[in-house]
């Protein structure tokens, strides 16, 4: 997401497919099109609900016919039954909820290996978040899902796996991203291996 930014740089290796995602003969287009993205805030473009969900698909050349990729995509973020009737309306009139499952959808029809989602309930209302939750759990039976979430609620509810990361400063005085635990989600909650993951799922911090 970097690449044309001036002055980003990266450390470190990412492996994807036994790739490393960073090196210099990789296609940012195509990792792009192999690892969607859903961010925290609802992001649609200002387009048609249609477009919206056509334009992955046009960028990537995808074969098939366009009417029934969309309609796809729409249905697997249960958004379908909403918006049929309306595909040529701007996106923009959509609930927050809505334009959220719309950007899942627009996501999922390239038909990614994986999905990736930034606090992807965190801007919506209970209702809203409730249904993107249910979502996420009817999704992650066809994809790979990775969550970033602040909600340990939520995490217990849709994970399997769960991760708990923190931030310690090094030696030079930055910020360093650690790996503290990762177990399936009930061991998680229940019987953490680290104290400082027991300490942040009881609420003692954080």
């Amino acid at each position: 997401m970097n690449d044309l930014i001036p002055g980003a740089a990266v450390e470190g290796t990412i492996r994807f497919w036994d790739q490393d995602l960073y090196a210099p003969n990789v296609d940012p287009v195509e990792v792009r099109k192999l690892i969607g993205m859903v961010f925290q805030k609802p992001n649609p473009f200002p387009k048609s609900i249609y477009e919206n969900v056509a334009f992955g698909p046009r960028v990537v050349g995808m074969p098939g016919d366009m009417d029934q990729i969309v309609e796809t995509a729409l249905h697997r973020a249960a958004l379908w039954d909403e918006v049929k009737d309306r595909l040529k309306s701007s996106a923009l009139s959509l609930s927050g909820g809505q334009q959220q499952r719309l950007c899942i959808a627009r996501c999922m029809a390239i038909e990614p290996d994986v999905i990736l989602m930034d606090e992807p309930a965190s801007a919506l209302d209970p209702i809203s978040t409730a249904r993107i939750e249910d979502l996420m759990v009817e999704l992650k039976q066809h994809y790979s899902i990775i969550v970033v979430t602040h909600n340990m609620q939520q995490a217990a509810r849709i994970s399997d796996m769960t991760a708990f990361l923190t931030v310690e400063i090094d030696d030079a005085g930055g910020r360093v991203g650690r790996l503290v635990e990762y177990d399936r989600t009930e061991t998680i909650f229940t019987k953490p291996a680290d104290e400082r993951t027991e300490g942040y799922v009881t609420g003692r911090f954080g």
